[in-house]
């Protein structure tokens, strides 16, 4: 999976998000709201995306959440999410376990590529950098209600804008998990284009724990 598209899904996942990873507090009244808190995980639910490239190039994504756990005493969410580049039929999956209440990621499950089986990384061991990602979350702000047209029809959405101008999301309520209709980036553009029912995992077998060293034998 692209490391941009993990980065847009701690960005909007918050949107959900999705904070993609830890990837998003309680808010004051003096605090504007976070996009984190678009987050709104249902087991079974998903959508399934086009993005297109400043080159042109397109790519097919779909969100989804697969699964739910108990992470201590919250509730976590498994949210998969599929990535085809142009030209390939077959999507590379991987899923990670968000916790909606803070929007931590906690696991990720991941089917590497010549692998025969998923390999599983605990992500509570990153939390060092969860005030990074906050703070990049903080950045994104409300700055109205917008009726938008994408493939998969037309939404009242919430328009998300980041500081800088450097990206705007549309989200509904009625979108799990990330509630996204549409983002723009610069000359990257993603849009929904299906609804997707009764998800179900893609990623199948016991996982093993990630070892990198093993990881770097077996490159050498």
């Amino acid at each position: 999976m692209k490391r941009k598209t993990l980065l847009l899904l701690a960005a909007l996942s918050s949107a959900l998000a999705p904070s993609v990873p830890a990837q998003l507090g309680n808010i004051t009244a003096f605090k504007r709201p976070n996009i984190a808190n678009l987050f709104h995980p249902v087991v079974g639910s998903g959508a399934a995306y086009e993005q297109t490239d400043q080159q042109g190039a397109k790519s097919k994504i779909e969100m989804s959440t697969v699964d739910k756990e108990m992470v201590g005493t919250q509730q976590g969410y498994w949210m998969e999410v599929g990535h085809a580049a142009e030209g390939s039929g077959t999507l590379t999956y991987g899923k990670m376990l968000v916790t909606p209440d803070d929007f931590a990621f906690h696991k990720i499950i991941v089917l590497v590529a010549g692998a025969p089986q998923p390999v599983e990384m605990d992500l509570d061991e990153q939390k060092a950098h969860h005030p990074e990602i906050k703070q990049n979350l903080d950045k994104w702000h409300s700055v109205g209600t917008e009726s938008v047209t994408v493939p998969a029809g037309t939404f009242s959405c919430e328009h998300w804008t980041k500081d800088g101008g450097k990206g705007d999301a549309w989200v509904s309520s009625k979108i799990s998990p990330m509630g996204l209709v549409k983002y723009v980036d610069g000359g990257d553009t993603m849009v929904l284009v299906r609804i997707i029912s009764e998800a179900k995992t893609h990623i199948t077998g016991t996982p093993v724990k990630f070892d990198p060293q093993m990881m770097m034998k077996q490159r050498m």
